[in-house]
């Protein structure tokens, strides 16, 4: 009832030969001495990982069950930019930004910040076809998230995160009726007292 065994499930990003390699140490430990801070501390080199959980399958097997961090927006830094999660970890970085993926504007960008955290929050609370919509995204406080958008360039006046779920219908909503002409600006800060505007 030894480990010989470390299987890694969901890995996509991450090498799960590496992440398997970085808990060798444990093999020939027997199942019930297995120690989670341990494999915690082992772990704590991939920053990829959000989070994991571990399940002991008998005789000999540990099944380590692997959350990565997923990107919510770019950041530009240089001639390179970095995908980063919600925590501003970088994720990936690339040569240029992936179709899809929001620009955090450079005033926003910096992980901790409150400007950060409030387009974090918004991009987090927005749903994934709306989110690929964001070009670029910006806050200078918890209560002045705005964002332009692909396609015609429409201009979203968010406000806070707060009711993100329904400021997203409300916009949505707001697109369909506006049609295909003009870019407007459409202001959901008060998601109850919709205002578009011609820009």
């Amino acid at each position: 009832m030894s480990l010989d065994t470390i299987r890694v499930v969901g890995a996509s990003r991450l090498d799960s030969a590496a992440v398997s390699a970085a808990l060798d140490e444990h093999i020939g430990t027997p199942l019930a001495l297995l120690d989670d801070a341990a494999i915690r501390d082992d772990l704590a080199s991939f920053p990829l990982i959000q989070s994991f959980s571990t399940e002991v399958v008998p005789p000999h097997t540990l099944v380590l069950r692997i959350i990565e961090r997923a990107p919510i927006g770019a950041v530009e830094r240089g001639a390179s930019v970095d995908l980063v999660d919600a925590a501003g970890v970088v994720v990936e970085s690339l040569a240029e930004r992936p179709v899809g993926i929001p620009l955090i504007a450079a005033s926003s960008a910096e992980a901790g910040t409150v400007a950060f955290e409030s387009v974090a929050e918004v991009l987090t609370a927005l749903p994934a076809d709306l989110r690929a919509q964001v070009d670029v995204i910006s806050a200078s406080t918890l209560d002045d998230v705005t964002f332009t958008m692909t396609g015609l360039g429409h201009r979203v006046v968010w406000g806070s995160a707060e009711r993100s779920a329904f400021k997203a219908r409300v916009l949505a909503a707001a697109i369909v009726a506006a049609g295909q002409g003009a870019p407007s600006e459409f202001d959901v800060s008060a998601p109850e007292s919709l205002v578009v505007r011609r820009l």
